[in-house]
């Protein structure tokens, strides 16, 4: 006889078994002990979360013959071992996905006005009850209005939003939620230790995380990992079996997007892809990776389930990358992964998704060799410049730089959409030879652009509108160097970033503000 999985085996048969639901097993105990029984539960929420487990549980526990109510279900009395056994005459379970009909519920209901053979309780549960139909759920509402003191009935199902209004009001309703990765894990490291199995807590974290939250399902993955007993299994036993990418790779990988590097990323998605990685799989723990940098940029790292080692890591690169660049990574690379349908080129998705990710850093001679979309003719390519020795004369005028200066931020914005943006808190202090030095009082937007290869884009820019090779240096200025005020041109409102504002129905009003140009 085959041997029992061990989602069965290991199924829980007390309310304390119950991993992450806790919210739920206290309410269910507190009416026990209180005698206030329900005559209809809902229960809904995501698969393999304890929905059907718990009713179960319910069902034993108010037919349980222990005097304490603190002890239910016993595990001893013959309700109970009748029960996980499956031979219980008073617990009926009902297949919702296959007794659809109101022929169904209408056998229900003749059925129902029976007292119970063995227990206090007739206990129905009904699984996926989303699956009746609107005359089945019709047949069924009237038994929920009246039902006999003896009948008690759990409906579960993992999409509530199917379930009529009319139904929902007559029932308590319970919402089971996913499971954290480290309860999760922690289960799973007892079934391993319980069942003498040799197996990572890091490969056990995993499992967790495919397994989304459902414990059934982590349990599962878990069965599928574990062929011989006596084998140890580590990390990458585990990815070559459940075909998701290297850890390392999706750092990797994710490492390359923070620095703009898309050819180490190619080379590093294609490497993990010959190597027997999934390529969906791969974009699902890419998406995982920045969804926990977003998550430590924007809030905090203790939002994320994770290692000391891997929350120094998000926020690391939470400081380095941009928000702009994050979200459109983000978005992109969650795309790929939905619209995902293998083909020839399994691999190209991702790394469609990376270029995608990367449009804005590839170097600005290249992205010009693209046609253009604007009705302008594209600016003039320039050479590189060279900085000019200290005390050069200027090789152009402030005055000039600071007229033409949002000219030279429309260009800016073909290529850049947050770059324009931050500038506004920028002044053009002085030109030193071919050097334009710009500076700002605020830190953080100083460390934002006070990169190579922003520095680069915005020369590429700043050069193309004035048709002469110009530098750009970046510096901290003072109160009193901000204070100098730059004559405001016009409102331009084939500004892109001010067009677009009044498209969504903004006042635009320019504000006078010592040292800067600020747009609302």
């Amino acid at each position: 006889m085959p041997k029992q999985a061990l989602y069965l085996k290991w199924r829980p048969i007390s309310f304390d078994d119950m991993v992450g639901q806790e919210h739920i097993t206290r309410t269910l105990r507190n009416s026990l002990k209180t005698g206030r029984i329900r005559h209809a539960y809902l229960f809904s929420g995501p698969r393999g979360t304890g929905k059907t487990t718990s009713a179960r549980l319910l069902a034993k526990a108010i037919n349980c013959h222990d005097a304490n109510p603190d002890n239910r279900p016993c595990n001893q009395c013959p309700a109970c071992v009748a029960v996980n056994e499956g031979r219980y005459l008073d617990l009926i379970e009902i297949d919702a996905a296959t007794h659809t009909g109101v022929d169904d519920v209408r056998d229900l209901r003749d059925k129902i006005a029976f007292a119970p053979g063995e227990g206090t309780y007739k206990v129905y549960i009904i699984d996926e009850v989303h699956r009746f139909t609107g005359n089945a759920f019709d047949a069924l509402l009237k038994t929920l209005e009246e039902p006999p003191p003896h009948a008690v009935f759990v409906l579960a199902t993992t999409e509530i939003d199917k379930v009529p209004a009319t139904i929902k009001s007559r029932c308590l309703p319970f919402e089971f939620r996913r499971v954290s990765l480290h309860e999760v894990a922690d289960r799973l490291q007892m079934i391993t230790e319980s069942e003498g199995l040799n197996i990572e807590r890091a490969a056990l974290e995993l499992i967790a995380r495919q397994g989304t939250g459902s414990v059934r399902d982590s349990i599962s993955l878990l069965d599928q990992v574990v062929s011989d007993p006596e084998e140890h299994i580590t990390l990458e036993t585990v990815q070559r079996i459940l075909g998701t990418a290297n850890i390392a790779a999706v750092k990797e990988v994710v490492a390359a997007l923070v620095a703009g590097d898309a050819a180490g990323g190619l080379h590093i998605i294609n490497a993990a892809v010959d190597g027997g990685s999934d390529p969906r799989q791969m974009g699902e723990q890419i998406v995982d990776h920045l969804r926990a940098v977003l998550l430590t940029q924007t809030a905090s790292a203790d939002l994320v389930e994770a290692s000391a080692e891997d929350r120094a890591l998000y926020q690391q690169q939470a400081e380095m990358i941009e928000r702009g660049r994050l979200l459109k990574a983000l978005r992109t690379f969650n795309e790929a992964v939905n619209e995902y349908k293998g083909g020839w080129q399994p691999q190209l998705t991702l790394e469609l998704a990376l270029l995608e990710s990367l449009r804005d850093d590839v170097p600005p001679m290249m992205m010009m060799a693209a046609p253009q979309q604007h009705s302008a003719p594209p600016p003039v390519q320039m050479p590189p410049a060279v900085a000019l020795p200290p005390g050069a004369p200027p090789v152009i005028e402030l005055g000039v730089v600071q007229a033409r200066w949002n000219e030279m931020l429309r260009v800016l914005s073909r290529q850049s959409k947050t770059a324009p943006d931050v500038l506004a808190f920028f002044r053009v202090l002085r030109v030193d030879g071919n050097t334009v030095v710009v500076g700002t009082d605020n830190e953080m937007y100083f460390n934002r652009l006070n990169e190579p290869q922003k520095i680069r884009l915005m020369e590429w820019a700043l050069s193309a509108v004035h048709k002469i090779s110009l530098k750009i240096k970046l510096v901290m200025a003072t109160e009193a160097e901000m204070s100098g005020h730059i004559e405001a041109n016009p409102l331009d409102m084939n500004d892109p970033l001010l067009s677009e504002g009044a498209q969504l129905g903004a006042k635009i009003t320019p504000i006078e503000k010592p040292g800067r140009q600020s747009r609302e």
